[in-house]
């Protein structure tokens, strides 16, 4: 007991030993925190952005290009990959578009996390469940396949039904009021295989799954009427209406109303890869 007293009074009084042990502690503790605490969540509290779209669309290509900047054979994913990529030269992140060009910050490459999802139907409960429980979730890529999304092509029907479920439950997310929902989300639309002849151009991408996804929205709201699921007013069921509420023709342009900005860009992932817009959207949500 007496000796521990002396302890408590040595570093009480002014003492080379009691300068000596704060000094220590003013270097350990930093360093603790940093080794055990910041570097522990460093891989979570990178910006993520999630990858999906049906299957056959490209986008374990597009993961392998974005990693390791060139193109690799691939093969059909059957469960949720994550990688670490960065920005390619020359690319600048949205935090950093107002730094000088002479800051030595724009030399560094910025990171970020891609989540690839299976696109098959039975697998793509792996993407919802992203949506709903993100991890610093910046934006989504939902990639198509330009070259099978003519009118009438069953392609296109499955993509608007896919693309349908994930805006609606983007729109439930912030919509909701959750404390953990962005106060803006953005989906880019990526029309992948600009370089086949039978590609759509981008413009045509989007009105298609707007009219597809126009007739979809009815056909779900006629069944909805017709199980006896109580409606509202206007007689569709508010918490599985996309879009403007009671609004004839569904367009992108009606999420922005939940604070979800739609852009639909076109590209190539193989062969002479030309994802150059794909970059730059990517680039401004970090």
């Amino acid at each position: 007991m007496v000796i521990a007293k002396d302890w408590v009074l040595a570093l009480l009084n002014p003492s080379p030993l009691g300068l000596a042990v704060a000094i220590v502690l003013a270097i350990t503790i930093p360093l603790f925190l940093h080794t055990f605490i910041f570097r522990a969540s460093g891989l979570v509290s990178l910006p993520s952005i999630l990858l999906l779209g049906p299957s056959g669309s490209g986008k374990t290509s597009l993961l392998t290009l974005f990693e390791r900047g060139a193109n690799a054979s691939t093969h059909t994913s059957q469960s949720p990959i994550a990688v670490e990529c960065s920005l390619p030269v020359g690319a600048i992140a949205g935090t950093d578009k107002y730094r000088s060009i002479n800051d030595p910050t724009n030399l560094t490459h910025k990171k970020f996390l891609l989540l690839d999802t299976p696109g098959h139907g039975k697998l793509r409960h792996h993407a919802l469940e992203t949506i709903t429980n993100p991890q610093n979730l910046k934006g989504v890529i939902f990639l198509v396949d330009a070259a099978n999304m003519a009118t009438g092509d069953e392609g296109l029907r499955q993509t608007a039904d896919y693309l349908h479920d994930v805006l609606l439950l983007l729109q439930k997310r912030m919509s909701n009021g959750a404390s953990k929902a962005p106060k803006e989300m953005a989906v880019l639309i990526a029309a992948n295989k600009m370089d086949l002849f039978t590609a759509l151009p981008a413009a045509l991408v989007k009105s298609s799954l707007e009219t597809e996804i126009t007739k979809l929205r009815v056909s779900r709201s006629k069944g909805l009427l017709d199980s006896g699921v109580n409606m509202g007013d206007d007689g569709e069921d508010n918490d599985d209406w996309l879009g403007e509420m009671g609004s004839k023709d569904f367009k992108l342009s009606q999420m922005e109303e939940f604070n979800i900005m739609v852009e639909v860009a076109g590209g190539n992932v193989t062969g002479n890869a030309n994802v150059e817009k794909w970059w730059k959207w990517v680039g401004d949500r970090l």
